[in-house]
């Protein structure tokens, strides 16, 4: 299946150096919501996103079969488990941290798909794997550490934080200029590459990301 072979090429695209990594073949629009629970503990992360019509028609070739023309209910509920499944090696492209430390995600219970106009959507939730208080500098977001799959916000707005717990903290939306970071790490980026030539945790430098601060 078309999905499975976009995974399994963005995985082998880890191998390859940093410069071969810097044409996406897969875009999407993404919307994020971190929610807060009750007694100031990170819930989960809401996602939303929307894959470019180019993909989305590959994925309608692969999983149309009644061959409709249309993604009905068994088959974007069969496309849901399969990116459940092939994307937990790549951390559902979510990523949480705090004080610059990785938390590992769980695996979501179920991922909605849709068709709508002629484009792939995706809703799932994101649990941390362990408790995270919101102390701290905490930072949100979503990439695809291989860059096979660019992922976009359209705006700031599309990054956001919901919960009273929120209310103490400071947020922003961070979009780094890739220019500023290479100059910025430069010596860091060079001994990354040279030591781990996929680059794959460095890439995260680059994506746009809610930082929270409380």
């Amino acid at each position: 299946m078309k999905i499975l072979r976009a995974i399994s090429t963005a995985a082998a695209l880890c191998a390859l150096p940093l410069p071969a990594l810097a044409h996406p073949h897969i875009f999407l629009d993404a919307r994020l919501e971190a929610v807060a629970t009750e007694d100031g503990h990170l819930a989960e992360l809401r996602n939303v996103w929307r894959f470019d019509e180019v993909f989305s028609s590959s994925v309608l070739l692969d999983f149309d079969k009644n061959s409709d023309l249309k993604l009905d209910n068994e088959e974007l509920a069969e496309l849901g488990e399969v990116m459940r499944a092939s994307m937990e090696d790549f951390n559902y492209f979510t990523t949480i941290s705090v004080d610059g430390k990785d938390v590992p995600v769980a695996k979501p219970g179920i991922i909605h798909v849709s068709w709508q106009h002629g484009q792939i959507h995706v809703i799932f939730a994101i649990k941390p794997s362990r408790p995270v208080p919101l102390k701290g500098k905490l930072a949100f977001g979503i990439y695809d550490p291989s860059m096979y799959t660019a992922v976009n916000f359209p705006t700031d707005n599309d990054l956001k934080v919901e919960g009273k717990a929120f209310a103490a903290c400071k947020h922003t939306v961070v979009r780094p200029d890739p220019d500023e970071v290479i100059a910025s790490n430069k010596d860091t980026l060079t001994d990354a590459f040279f030591n781990d030539p996929t680059g794959t945790d460095m890439t995260k430098l680059f994506a746009t990301r809610m930082e929270v601060t409380c």
